[in-house]
């Protein structure tokens, strides 16, 4: 198997190896110490594709929103400029001709889970006809080296994977393909791929990185991914020593331990870290959030075991559990009242609704569960629609407070959060904040985005910018 020599070769100038893993197996293991902030993995995507949301919208080779222009023969493919056009003309205009032979109707229709499948098929075939290079770290063997999990799927997602093979050989019909293979691919995609996010972490597409893919899941990790652009950028969150394996979560890790667990069952396997093997846990109590019926009291409610009542942990007040269920159904409907709002561009109505919500669950839940933080975190989307930056600012503090606690010191989340709230301080003019927020931001996201992006740039820039403004406003109230 010598390109799984070649393989390993190039992984071991990057200091990790892939290797065995007790009870997982395949990962990637380090061969040298990393730092917090260091880059272990840098990859480009095998293949990858905008989602429905940002199709003709961001170019189909960066994934930047800037100056983007549909390719003016098939409508589909959208580039920034002629440096990413020519960087996919290899690829695109085989892609080009299959697309332009289909009929208007259809290519507009065509899912980005197809056109996904059919660039990774149409790249396969330009490394084995060496039109383009064949690399070490991405390559074919690579990808059908990865697991399918294709015998542990239902019989239903089998049908359908069958149904969409049938759709990428309608859009290559010249080609010879093997439908069982598609289908296979189609598996490995549901298990392997990742969603490329901004710098913000918006979704913007889907793609496959086949480094990134043998990087097991742990809801702990020690490392984040994070994109720049297309580009997977894996970072150490915390001192990863030699003989260490390399794990980032593939989840939402903000989560009790069952949801975490349910939502790990689309990649085939139970999560073990230190967090998965412990029991019910003063964690996962705090998360679920009920606070005591009293409210003067800090005491977090547990159910009974008959689930009749929730008793407070710290004082014993009890709470009838039909009340909490009526308040639970309350705030639920209230819930699809505001998607309804939003879907509609009300969001006027939709801040008033879940003004609302917060007022139910916050005689449900305490200060930092993770249902309450949900709601919160509406009304901060709803005050920046609407241009309401003391609102916004009052639930992006409360906001940041709640995911110190759910999350890891160094997180992007935090980090985020701290960088809206650097900019809403801005723009209300609270200078001495601002320059906080944006230190406290760069902070974290030095290490989880490093430093040369676009992105940080701009963050840095915020500070200096804030930091200049700051010492002139000091200094005039010397002279003064």
């Amino acid at each position: 198997m010598g390109w799984m020599e070649d393989f390993q070769r190039a992984l071991s100038s990057r200091g990790v190896t892939v290797a065995s893993i007790p009870g997982k197996g395949r990962g990637l293991v380090t061969t040298r110490d990393f730092s917090p902030g260091e880059l272990i993995i840098c990859q480009e995507p095998y293949t990858a594709a905008p989602n429905k949301a940002s199709a003709g919208l961001v170019c189909d080779a960066c994934f930047s929103s800037n100056h983007v222009k549909k390719c003016s023969a098939c409508r589909v493919a959208c580039y920034c400029g002629p440096i990413c056009q020519r960087s996919e003309w290899k690829l695109h205009q085989v892609e080009c001709k299959a697309l332009m032979a289909l009929s208007d109707e259809r290519r507009k229709m065509l899912p980005s889970t197809i056109r996904l499948v059919v660039r990774l098929i149409l790249q396969t075939k330009l490394q084995q006809d060496q039109v383009i290079p064949v690399l070490e770290t991405n390559n074919y063997n690579l990808i059908k080296a990865l697991e399918s999990h294709i015998s542990a799927v239902g019989e239903d997602q089998l049908v359908l994977y069958a149904q969409m093979a049938n759709l990428v050989s309608l859009v290559l019909p010249s080609l010879e393909l093997d439908l069982k293979e598609i289908a296979h691919n189609f598996s490995k995609l549901s298990c392997n791929a990742h969603t490329i996010c901004d710098a913000e972490l918006r979704p913007l597409g889907t793609g496959l990185f086949p480094i990134v893919s043998m990087i097991n899941h742990s809801c702990v990790p020690n490392s984040v991914l994070i994109f720049e652009g297309q580009v997977a950028h894996v970072r150490a969150t915390e001192p990863i020593p030699k003989d260490t394996e390399v794990s980032i979560s593939y989840i939402e890790t903000a989560a009790t331990k069952e949801k975490r667990q349910s939502d790990l069952k689309q990649y085939f396997f139970t999560c073990h870290c230190s967090r998965c093997l412990k029991s019910y846990s003063e964690e996962d109590v705090f998360l679920e959030g009920h606070r005591c019926y009293d409210h003067k009291c800090t005491g977090v409610s547990l159910y009974l075991s008959d689930k009749r009542a929730l008793i407070c942990q710290q004082c014993g007040t009890s709470r009838d559990a039909l009340e909490v269920e009526r308040i639970k159904s309350e705030a639920t409907q209230l819930s699809e009242k505001a998607s309804t709002a939003v879907s509609t561009g009300n969001y006027t109505e939709a801040y008033s609704i879940y003004k609302a919500i917060e007022q139910v669950e916050g005689d449900l839940y305490h200060a930092f569960s993770l249902n309450l933080l949900k709601a919160r975190e509406n009304l901060l989307k709803m005050s920046m629609e609407l241009k309401d930056w003391e609102s916004a600012l009052t639930y992006c503090r409360l906001t940041i407070e709640a995911y110190k606690r759910v999350y890891p010191t160094i997180h992007p989340m935090i980090g985020l959060q701290f960088y809206t709230c650097g900019k809403i301080e801005w723009l209300l003019e609270f200078t001495d904040d601002a320059l906080v927020s944006y230190t406290k931001a760069a902070d974290i996201l030095r290490i989880t985005h490093g430093t040369t992006s676009p992105f940080m740039k701009e963050l840095l820039a915020n500070i200096e910018e804030a930091r200049a403004e700051v010492s002139y406003k000091h200094s005039s109230r010397e002279r003064w």
